[in-house]
């Protein structure tokens, strides 16, 4: 039996799961323009599985697709926070 197609769905699911909270964070301590980091984290993910095969290549494509996915996600977690769904952080001196 083949069971690398239930782990590669079970593994996307939960990495998809763990970067909705991540994103928050991320916006919340950071603001949005850390996007930098996740373009260049997804980037470098995406082409390092040019250069392999099999299971472990997939679940690395999903983790760089989705680090460049929370770039879209961080501005409009910007929108969010803006219209007051999430918590602004009183903290950061740069509200931008």
């Amino acid at each position: 039996m083949n069971f690398q197609p239930i782990i590669f769905g079970a593994v996307t699911f939960i990495i998809i799961g763990m970067f909705h909270p991540i994103v928050i964070k991320a916006e919340y301590y950071f603001s949005y323009k850390i996007w930098p980091l996740f373009a260049v984290i997804g980037t470098a993910l995406l082409i390092s599985t040019l250069f392999m095969d099999g299971l472990f290549a997939n679940i690395l494509s999903v983790l760089g697709i989705t680090c460049l996915w929370c770039i879209i996600e961080l501005f409009h977690q910007k929108k969010r926070v803006e219209k007051g769904w999430f918590s602004r952080n009183p903290n950061r001196k740069n509200m931008e």
